[in-house]
């Protein structure tokens, strides 16, 4: 594949923290690359390094150490200083993030949530918001706040609300984590249903029943990573 048939490209990246004046790595040496169109799945325990690698990746959080790329932009490596202004801007153009937790603001309804990250751009999107919301199967919620809806209910409003800068990949940290099976194989369904239409997916999890989701699995432990 030619460079720009990859939307991550990731060399030796490494994160480190310091606790207690240590230096504590959580990612350690990862080479990875993400082609357009896949639906690739991090497998590892809670503390492997799977949420670092995804905000690194999401462009949330800067490397210690390594090369990365992120839809042909170099976000670390080569002596590369990315302003936080740029970083905001690639999040905002290439990057949907979608976590277990949802982080839907509860005074907000749905739609309202859905179309809130084109405020920060100075645009308006209530049709394409409401186009999601009927994409995802809660074109009859729209007007419904987060404590009227279920946990899996909110999930999709959370990935309609990920999908609205139409990015070119989505990131998604334990996505089913709050949710029974039922539920959570409909999410699964239909991040399956958006990867067919195109949409790059890396998910992170603990959960092994979802790599029969995926076309690729990848294992991370102790905060490195192999192929399955």
């Amino acid at each position: 594949m030619n460079a720009s048939d990859y939307i991550v490209e990731a060399t030796g990246l490494e994160k480190r923290y310091r606790v207690h004046g240590r230096d504590i790595p959580a990612v350690r040496g990862i080479d990875l690359a993400v082609a357009a169109g896949e639906f690739v799945v991090l497998l590892g325990p809670s503390g492997a390094g799977k949420t670092t690698t995804l905000n690194m990746l999401g462009c949330l959080d800067k490397p210690a150490a390594g090369r990365l790329t992120v839809a042909d932009n170099l976000v670390s490596g080569d002596g590369v200083r990315v302003s936080e202004a740029r970083l905001d801007a690639l999040r905002r153009e290439h990057v949907g993030f979608v976590f277990s937790d949802f982080h839907l603001l509860p005074t907000l309804t749905a739609v309202e949530n859905v179309a809130l990250p084109l405020l920060w751009q100075d645009r308006r999107g209530d049709e394409w918001a409401c186009e999601l919301m009927t994409r995802v199967g809660l074109g009859h919620r729209l007007s419904h706040r987060p404590n009227e809806l279920s946990g899996g209910e909110m999930q999709r409003v959370a990935i309609a609300r990920a999908l609205v800068n139409r990015p070119s990949l989505l990131l998604a940290d334990e996505p089913t984590g709050n949710l029974d099976t039922r539920t959570r194989d409909e999410i699964l369904h239909l991040l399956q249903e958006l990867n067919g239409e195109g949409l790059t997916i890396l998910l992170a999890t603990h959960d092994r029943d979802l790599t029969d989701y995926a076309a690729r699995v990848l294992h991370i432990q102790d905060g490195l990573l192999k192929e399955v």
